[in-house]
C-alpha cells in the first residue's frame, strides 16, 4: 500500500509538463540511439553528463531512464532489418527477426518487438515497483562491513562475468581504482597519485573517464577501421498489425521473457545476454512447431525480446535501492547520481524521494510513448540507418569535446579527456572491458571510506568483516564468483 501511495505521488511528478517533455526526449532520442549500431546507452548518457550538469536532477534522470528503455526498443529494428543488434541484448532477436524479415515478415517481427517490449517494460517496471522498497529495507540492515563486502561482490562480478578473461576484467577494475585514488585523501588531506600537477588534487572528474572511455575510445575505435559498415537494409513490407496467429504464439513468450528478464537485470553482471539466450532457447523448447525456429520463428523474436526489456527494469532496483550498478550503463547513471551529489540506496529513498518515484512513474508514462513512437514511425526511424558512421562519429568526438570543456573550462581536463580516451580506444581494441574500469572509479572510494569506517567501529579488528553474518555472506560469494569458474574449466578438462 505504501508503494501505491508513493507510486500516486510519482505520477503527481512525472505528469508535470516539464517532465513529460524529458521523458519524451528520452525516449526519443533512445529509439534513435538503439537503431544506431554501436551507438549504445552507457555512451550516450555519458555524452549527456556535461550537457545535463545545471538540470533539476528529477527531469535529468526521467530523461536518462526513458534513453536507456528507449534504446532497447530501438535495437531490435536494426536487428530485424539489417541484422546488426543494435545493442548486445538484441542479438537472438536477429537471428528469427532478420530470416523473417527476408520472407516478407519485417512488419509482423517488428509489431511483435516492439509490443513485448511494451509488455515487459511495464510489467518489470511494477515488479520494480513492489521490490525496490523490499531492496531498501534489506539495506537498512547493513553496516560499514556490510557495504564493503557488497562493494567487493561487485567488483568480482563485474570482473569475472564482463571480461573475456579474469586477467582482463580485473585489469580494467583496477585502472579504475587507481584513478578513484587520484587527489587528496578526504580523511589525512595528504595528495595521492597527483604527479606533480595541482589540477589533479581535486580528483579525475567521473564525467571525464565516463566520456573519455565510452564517447572517445568508441570513436577512435571505429576510426581504426578500414571498413565501415555496409548493409542492405531489408524495405518494410505489409501492415503493421499482427495477425491473430501471430498474437497466439507471441503473447506466451513475452510473459516468460519477462519472467527470465527480470531476474538476470537485478543479479550483478546478469546483464541481458543471458536472459536473451535462455528465452530463445526456451521458446525452441516449448514451441509446437520447432522446425520454424532457424527458418524465421515468431517466438524466437517475442521472447528474447521481452526477457532483453525486462532485464533492463532489473538492473534499476539494486542501483536505487543498494547503489549497485549490474551493468555498464547502471555503472553511467551511477555516475549521473555522484554528478547530483546523491547516494543511491535506502537514504536516496527516505531524503529523495520525489525524485525516485518520479522516475518510477516516468518508466510507466514511457513505455506508452515508446510504443506509440515504435509502431507507426519504424519507417522514418530506419532512414537513420543511411548516416554515415564517418560523419556520426566525428560528430560523437566534437559533442564530447565541447561537452568535458564546458564543465570547467579548463584545456586540463581536454587534455585528460584525450588520454582516457586513448586508453579507452586500447581497452577496446584489446578486448578490455570498459565497465569494470567505471565501477571501479565510482565505488572504490565508497568501497576504501566503509573499509575505514567499519575498522575504526571495531578498533582495527579486521575480524568485523567475517563475524557479521551478511558480511560474511557477501565475501563467501564473492570469492565463489571469482574461484568457481576455472575450477569448473579444470573439471571439464579433465573429463575430456
Amino acid at each position: 500500500m505504501d508503494s501505491l501511495l508513493a507510486l500516486m505521488d510519482g505520477f503527481a511528478t512525472a505528469l508535470t509538463p516539464i517532465n513529460i517533455m524529458w521523458s519524451l526526449v528520452g525516449v526519443t532520442l533512445g529509439t534513435l540511439i538503439g537503431i544506431l549500431p554501436g551507438i549504445g546507452p552507457a555512451l550516450t548518457i555519458a555524452l549527456l553528463l556535461p550537457v545535463t550538469r545545471n538540470l533539476d536532477p528529477t527531469g535529468a534522470f526521467i530523461m536518462f531512464a526513458g534513453l536507456y528503455y528507449g534504446a532497447m526498443y530501438g535495437s531490435s529494428t536494426t536487428s530485424i532489418l539489417l541484422n546488426t543488434p543494435g545493442e548486445s541484448g538484441s542479438i537472438m532477436t536477429a537471428v528469427e527477426g532478420n530470416l523473417m524479415a527476408r520472407k516478407g515478415r519485417g512488419a509482423a517481427a517488428l509489431s511483435t518487438a516492439a509490443i513485448g517490449s511494451f509488455v515487459a517494460g511495464t510489467l518489470g517496471t511494477l515488479m520494480l515497483t513492489f521490490l525496490a522498497p523490499v531492496f531498501v529495507k534489506m539495506a537498512l540492515l547493513f553496516g560499514p562491513a556490510e557495504y564493503f563486502a557488497l562493494m567487493v561482490l561487485a567488483f568480482t562480478t563485474v570482473s569475472v562475468l564482463l571480461g573475456a578473461s579474469l586477467s582482463r576484467g580485473v585489469s580494467s577494475l583496477f585502472l579504475g581504482l587507481a584513478f578513484g585514488l587520484v587527489g587528496t585523501d578526504i580523511l589525512t588531506g595528504q595528495p595521492r597519485l597527483y604527479f606533480g600537477y595541482p589540477s589533479l588534487l581535486r580528483g579525475i572528474d567521473i564525467v571525464v573517464v565516463a566520456v573519455g572511455l565510452f564517447a572517445v575510445g568508441e570513436a577512435l575505435f571505429m576510426a581504426s577501421q578500414r571498413h565501415l559498415r555496409e548493409a542492405v537494409i531489408l524495405p518494410i513490407k505489409g501492415s503493421l498489425f499482427m495477425t491473430a496467429e501471430d498474437w497466439r504464439r507471441s503473447w506466451k513468450p513475452w510473459l516468460r521473457g519477462t519472467a527470465l528478464g527480470f531476474p538476470f537485470g537485478a543479479l550483478p553482471a546478469g546483464g541481458t545476454e543471458i536472459p536473451t539466450f535462455l528465452s530463445y532457447f526456451l521458446e525452441k523448447k516449448l514451441a509446437k512447431k520447432p522446425e520454424e525456429f532457424g527458418q524465421g520463428a515468431i517466438e524466437g523474436v517475442a521472447g528474447p525480446e521481452a526477457a532483453n526489456n525486462a532485464a533492463v527494469a532489473g538492473v534499476l532496483v539494486p542501483l536505487l535501492a543498494l547503489g549497485l550498478p549490474t551493468s555498464a550503463t547502471a555503472a553511467i547513471l551511477l555516475a549521473a547520481f555522484e554528478q547530483y551529489n546523491l547516494q543511491p540506496g535506502p537514504l536516496l529513498f527516505s531524503g529523495s524521494s520525489t525524485l525516485v518515484w518520479g522516475l518510477i512513474a516516468s518508466l510507466y508514462i514511457g513505455n506508452v510513448m515508446l510504443l506509440v513512437l515504435n509502431l507507426p514511425l519504424v519507417g522514418l526511424w530506419v532512414k537513420l540507418l543511411s548516416i554515415p558512421q564517418p560523419l556520426l562519429y566525428g560528430g560523437i568526438l566534437v559533442f564530447s569535446t565541447l561537452g568535458v570543456y564546458s564543465l570547467s573550462n579548463s584545456p586540463f581536463d581536454l587534455v585528460l579527456l584525450f588520454i582516457v580516451g586513448i586508453i579507452g580506444f586500447l581497452m577496446r581494441r584489446h578486448d578490455f572491458p570498459v565497465a569494470p574500469c567505471i565501477i571501479g572509479l565510482i565505488l572504490g572510494p565508497i568501497a576504501e571510506a566503509q573499509f575505514r569506517r567499519a575498522l575504526s567501529i571495531s578498533q582495527g579488528d579486521p575480524s568485523v568483516f567475517v563475524t557479521h553474518p551478511i558480511s560474511a555472506v557477501l565475501l563467501l560469494l564473492a570469492t565463489l564468483v571469482v574461484v568457481l569458474p576455472p575450477l569448473i574449466r579444470m573439471v571439464r578438462r579433465r573429463n575430456v
